[in-house]
């Protein structure tokens, strides 16, 4: 596959689109619901309440914190996850002003 020329489109555009692939997953989409349903989570929790192993349960937190969608504290050797609300919100704001851009010239 080619080089996506990514240097060709806005930041904004850039940033869409890689949040895009993060939510590409539904196991990413919910680790995010139930961690929105918590006040810290563990992986353990995470892949028991969702049905995959530990090991990919703690795969797909990576790309969700690398991304910026997670913050994680340790305590003791636990390390506990929480959504990132700003993070989030920023993301909800490139989604919904990519879908107004996109209606005003469509429609």
């Amino acid at each position: 596959m080619g080089t996506s020329k990514r240097h060709l489109h806005s930041i904004q555009v850039n940033q869409l689109a890689d949040m895009a692939k993060v939510l590409s997953h539904p196991a990413r989409i919910s680790i995010l619901n139930y961690i929105g349903d918590c006040d810290g989570c563990l992986c353990k929790d995470i892949s028991e309440t969702i049905r995959l192993s530990q090991p990919t349960t703690s795969q797909h937190l990576q790309v969700i914190k690398k991304a910026g969608l997670l913050k994680s504290k340790y305590e003791g050797k636990s390390q506990y996850y929480t959504i990132n609300k700003t993070k989030l919100t920023a993301l909800k704001e490139l989604f919904q002003d990519f879908f107004e851009a996109t209606e005003k010239k469509c429609c």
